[in-house]
């Protein structure tokens, strides 16, 4: 992709000339190779360059029109540009959206990017991990499901006030999934997720070894009795189910009044006093950080829930003006703007009376990975039943769950919550210690 000074001159030029006064530009390009193998052969070479760059152009009414391109030399900016003024006399003329009062803000950024290696070096590491997942246990069967990839990843957003943003980055990325194989017992498995900066620094043998150890836990499963229990929820587990109801907190889905919350919300307890929640793009953890929003906006850590206070929504420029607030550097452009999360940072509020730990629990379930979450949760209902992999923890003994669903209201879920553990699980949607809640439904099938 073109450097963001180039591209900032084309469409000065361009803008010129067509006689538009306000435009911004967001684009990005992935440059991925990822490999998949089976068996010990390749399954899967793959090699991709992807772009997009989204152009928005305001008439002198000061409606808006969108367009999208993959072309970001001269000629395609000057048609972006062009396309977009023709398709601004269309557009809405309530709550129109504008630049962002801090796209111009100072902002530093770097170019973060890792030489990437060869796609047989991805296909080496893949095969000698497939080849120590199966020797783990005469039990593994085989890994149907795995990947290595590398991708780098380049960022820009400029407008005709002067914004001139570009940053850049590069990850690495595996996924192990083992299954079982015994006779007269139903096929298991499990998986492990490792991500980094560089191939050099990717944790294999840390993926290799959570990978088996979770496929061999799960060999001897056995039905638990349906009732209310006490549930520890891995930090994946408790993101992924903060995540499925993050209407909670995104302001243009309660503008929309898609949400369980109301503007009147903020500053009222949602949850127990010993959890908080931040979202924070720049945490040391998020490998896939970025300093910048699709508007132009820099990310920051922003408190989601203090001590179980609703303190913030996640903002658009746009959100922000409706609600009276600042930005918080949640925006993704496109034909519509929209606001969604960037990296969860879950800790302990206040201290609790009483620490709970897993080695000492009593008939308690430990929850590793919830499943089918685009059909088990009901967001505006604030309900969800889902099922899950995990295991019964009963002095010191673990127990795969067989066929299970863990059903409840995630507001009272909050509400419910008894101990946050310290020690934090890195994941890649954020970062969060297991969280203990009291009284959730479990079913057995």
């Amino acid at each position: 992709m073109p450097k963001i000074k180039e591209v900032t001159s084309s469409a000065k030029e361009s803008a010129e000339k067509l006689g538009i006064k306000k435009y911004d530009i967001f684009g990005s390009s992935v440059d991925e190779t990822s490999v998949q193998i089976y068996q010990g052969e390749p399954k899967q070479v793959k090699a991709s360059q992807r772009s997009s760059v989204t152009v928005r152009v305001w008439n002198e009414d000061n409606t808006m029109g969108v367009t999208s391109t993959t072309d970001v030399d001269p000629e395609g900016v000057e048609l972006a540009l062009k396309t977009a003024y023709e398709a601004s006399f269309f557009g809405v003329k309530e709550h129109v959206p504008d630049f962002s009062p801090e796209a111009t803000a100072s902002l530093e950024t770097a170019d973060l990017k890792s030489p990437q290696a060869p796609a047989d070096r991805l296909l080496a590491e893949l095969i000698g991990a497939e080849k120590e997942l199966l020797a783990a246990s005469e039990a593994i069967a085989s890994v149907p499901y795995n990947g290595l990839a590398q991708e780098d990843i380049d960022r820009f957003y400029l407008n005709s006030d002067g914004a001139a943003r570009a940053e850049g980055n590069s990850y690495s990325s595996i996924f192990l999934y083992g299954k079982t194989e015994q006779p007269g017992k139903k096929p298991r498995g499990a998986g492990a997720f490792r991500i980094s900066h560089s191939l050099d620094d990717l944790d294999v043998k840390g993926c290799l070894q959570e990978a088996a150890e979770k496929t061999i836990s799960h060999l001897n499963y056995e039905k638990v009795k349906s009732g209310k229990y006490m549930v520890v929820f891995s930090g994946e587990a408790f993101i992924s189910l903060l995540n499925a109801f993050s209407n909670i907190f995104n302001a243009q889905n309660i503008l929309d009044k898609q949400s369980l919350s109301t503007p009147e919300s903020l500053e009222t307890q949602i949850a127990s006093p010993l959890l908080s929640v931040c979202d924070d793009a720049l945490h040391p953890d998020n490998v896939a950080a970025i300093a910048f929003d699709g508007e132009g906006t820099p990310t920051r850590q922003v408190p989601i829930i203090t001590e179980g206070i609703l303190t913030n929504f996640l903002h658009s420029a746009g959100t922000s003006k409706r609600l009276n607030a600042q930005p918080t550097g949640h925006a993704d452009i496109g034909a519509k703007v929209r606001v969604s999360p960037n990296f969860y940072h879950v800790f302990p509020g206040v201290a609790a009376e009483q620490e709970y730990s897993l080695a000492e629990a009593k008939n308690v379930i430990f929850i590793d990975e919830l499943q089918a979450l685009h059909a088990g949760v009901q967001s505006l209902q604030g309900s969800f039943s889902l099922p899950f992999d995990g295991w019964l923890m009963d002095d010191g003994k673990k127990t795969s769950v067989d066929s299970a669903t863990v059903a409840g209201d995630f507001l009272q879920l909050l509400k419910s919550i008894v101990f946050v553990e310290k020690e934090p699980q890195i994941t890649p949607s954020g970062v969060c210690p297991r969280i203990w809640v009291d009284g959730l439904s479990i079913t057995c099938e």
